[in-house]
């Protein structure tokens, strides 16, 4: 993130590869670099973070990472009590998906 306006953000670093790697499990370390704007080593971290933690598998094929999400594996903020990541990744899913119609909504 290299411009000044973007002091902070809705999503974190491990959210946005966790992202990443469910809309392409066998993506490289430097395409998900890529997507998420952040160095390889930092995708290497947060990788055996979710790994770790047990977010996701990753099961090597030759000189390439096959990576599993675990979907039904809890959000750990306390905030996001009952939300599993399989909600987060429909949710990024649904953003996605092509508008066929503008909508906004108002909360008061």
């Amino acid at each position: 993130m290299t411009h000044p306006d973007r002091r902070w953000t809705f999503l974190t670093s491990h959210a946005r590869v966790l992202l990443t790697v469910a809309r392409d499990p066998s993506a490289r370390l430097r395409s998900i670099a890529a997507a998420c704007h952040i160095t390889e080593r930092a995708v290497q971290a947060i990788l055996a973070d979710l790994e770790q933690d047990g977010y996701l598998h990753r099961q090597r094929n030759g000189r390439r990472s096959q990576y599993t999400l675990n979907l039904d594996k809890p959000l750990r903020h306390p905030a996001e009590a009952g939300l599993v990541v399989r909600d987060l990744v429909e949710l990024s899913a649904s953003a996605q998906a092509p508008k066929t119609a503008s909508a906004s909504v108002t909360v008061s």
